[in-house]
């Protein structure tokens, strides 16, 4: 690892074969958690190139524990990291999706940089994390949703972990996340802190062939706030979007805060799920399944998905698919 960061304090770039190796050796415990923080700190220095990324992906991807789920899936997920504490409106989304009869398998792990990931709320919950496909498949099957815990299918993630704790900042951990989901879903909805990621991420989707859509606010979030415009990018081109667009009307970023413990935001997730929330929680959440729902190609338009996501928050069938979800243990 010491040629490795003296030749990246250079200021020069990995190949994608040798990212892919150094990822691997990351994973199989070859270097220690100092000679780990000092390979990440570098992509805190500066911006990781598209082919670091792939090497990453690749290495994750090859090593992972290999789930074959029936249907076509969507996964919603955002790189995380954008500093902004708001609820877990992403795993809510799913949730909405998955009552709106569309199959999800959400990739998830801790909050490194933020209080609550979707790993955190979804085990105070009482969800227990498995690897099984047998039964992954059978919660698919039941509540229309699984749930893949990243360190169970990603050793490099377990590995790193502590120090990605410690640090307690973005790293280009979170950059990989989206795209190293086990059960390669056949939509993505993917969440961005800034431009230059969601570049990088029109580059990368755009070789799986697959549907996706990126998603960016415009201040900042890596997710359709309502609290600016949002910048729109699937494989057919880019937009940008209005509050007003996307969910009737703007909303503030105090409305859309998660909380300061794990404990509280598994409560701000348990109303907003039973339908209980506020306007501008259920508003945020609905943009976001409804931009999932848009994305499978079953609705002609966003009005419809929208309206599709309304009814699945409020006829009780997300929160039903919650209960079924914890229920398969």
């Amino acid at each position: 690892m010491k040629k490795v960061l003296q030749y990246l304090f250079e200021h020069k770039v990995l190949s994608r074969f040798k990212a892919r190796e150094i990822m691997l050796n990351i994973s199989a415990g070859q270097y220690n958690d100092a000679e780990n923080a000092a390979f990440i700190t570098v992509y805190l220095m500066r911006s990781i190139t598209i082919e670091e990324l792939q090497g990453g992906c690749d290495a994750l991807l090859e090593l992972s524990v290999k789930v074959d789920l029936e249907g076509k899936l969507i996964d919603i997920v955002g790189t995380g990291g954008d500093g902004k504490n708001s609820f877990n409106i992403s795993t809510l989304a799913c949730f909405v999706v998955a009552g709106a009869g569309q199959k999800v398998a959400k990739h998830g792990n801790y909050g490194a940089s933020t209080i609550s990931g979707s790993s955190n709320v979804m085990e105070n919950l009482g969800y227990r994390f498995k690897n099984y496909n047998d039964i992954l498949q059978k919660e698919l099957d039941h509540a229309n949703i699984c749930f893949l815990h990243a360190p169970f299918f990603h050793p490099a993630l377990k590995t790193v972990g502590p120090v990605r704790k410690s640090l307690g900042v973005r790293t280009f951990f979170n950059m990989l996340g989206p795209m190293i989901n086990p059960a390669n879903p056949d939509f993505q909805l993917v969440g961005v802190y800034n431009l230059e990621m969601a570049r990088i991420y029109n580059y990368l989707l755009q070789q799986t062939g697959k549907e996706f859509t990126i998603i960016h606010s415009l201040d900042g979030y890596d997710e359709i706030s309502l609290t600016s415009d949002t910048k729109v990018i699937t494989n057919k081109g880019e937009k940008i979007m209005t509050p007003e667009q996307l969910g009737k009307r703007p909303v503030s970023p105090e409305d859309i805060h998660g909380g300061n413990t794990v404990e509280e935001a598994a409560k701000i997730f348990t109303r907003i799920i039973k339908g209980e929330g506020t306007w501008s929680q259920n508003a945020v959440v609905l943009a976001n399944a409804a931009m999932a729902l848009y994305c499978t190609g079953s609705y002609a338009n966003y009005e419809l998905a929208y309206n599709a996501a309304v009814v699945s928050l409020e006829s009780g069938k997300a929160y039903e698919g919650l209960k079924k979800l914890i229920d398969i243990q």
